[in-house]
């Protein structure tokens, strides 16, 4: 049986791929999460599932850093992102953080089942319109470099990394993780070893490098009227 994660906080979009995947896929078993964090429990748990159709807009992802915290903690499990986002760069900098492959949000649902089917068959997928462009922009060392830092960290300093990023002090992100200062601060340190940094500003800066601007709430709440 395959299994399949839809992570997206958009409830109806996630319906649609659902659809989708079900409809795509034989004996399927297609699972949700809203936000990164449940995402990655999911995955924690469960180490059955096969494929993970990742939104890179939702709580707790900025960007490409979800995608770069999820393939670092789950190597095995490949990743078809899912976005607005469809221009060639943005596409080779998610190919170059280890998705398999990249569907428009603008996909019909044939294209999604083409895209699903592709990579549980060991295959990337690019949309046919968009391959060309992508394929001839040059992998970005930096990107790639960067990836391999932040996958380096555990889903809690990932946590505490993006909490720092927001400016939390020790006690505040203490405070929201439920979790002791002095932890907090072990968690800091092992972040500045693994990420070659040495102050919060620098580990800030390299996950807002990971950073995309917001599609348009518009664009993400027309998805119905295309065929879903």
């Amino acid at each position: 049986m395959t299994r399949l994660l839809i992570a997206d906080d958009h409830p109806l979009f996630r319906a649609a791929l659902c659809q989708a995947a079900a409809a795509s896929v034989d004996d399927c078993t297609v699972l949700e999460a809203a936000d990164l964090h449940a995402a990655l429990e999911r995955l924690r748990v469960d180490a059955d599932i096969d494929l993970v159709l990742l939104d890179l807009h939702m709580p707790g992802s900025q960007g490409l850093s979800g995608l770069a915290a999820l393939r670092g903690q789950h190597p095995g499990v490949a990743v078809l992102v899912v976005s607005a986002h469809d221009e060639p760069r943005v596409i080779r900098r998610v190919l170059d953080h280890g998705a398999a492959g990249f569907i428009p949000k603008s996909a019909s649902p044939a294209e999604i089942g083409e895209a699903i089917r592709a990579v549980l068959d060991c295959r990337s997928w690019l949309p046919p319109a968009l391959a060309a462009a992508v394929a001839a922009l040059p992998a970005d060392p930096a990107d790639t470099d960067l990836a391999g830092r932040l996958a380096r960290l555990t889903e809690q300093q990932y946590r505490v990394l993006a909490l720092l990023a927001d400016g939390l002090l020790n006690k505040q992100i203490a405070d929201r993780l439920a979790i002791q200062e002095r932890t907090v601060k072990a968690h800091v340190t092992a972040i500045f070893e693994k990420l070659g940094v040495r102050n919060r500003t620098q580990a800030s800066a390299l996950l807002h490098a990971m950073a995309l601007d917001e599609p348009a709430r518009r664009d993400r709440t027309a998805y119905p009227a295309n065929g879903y």
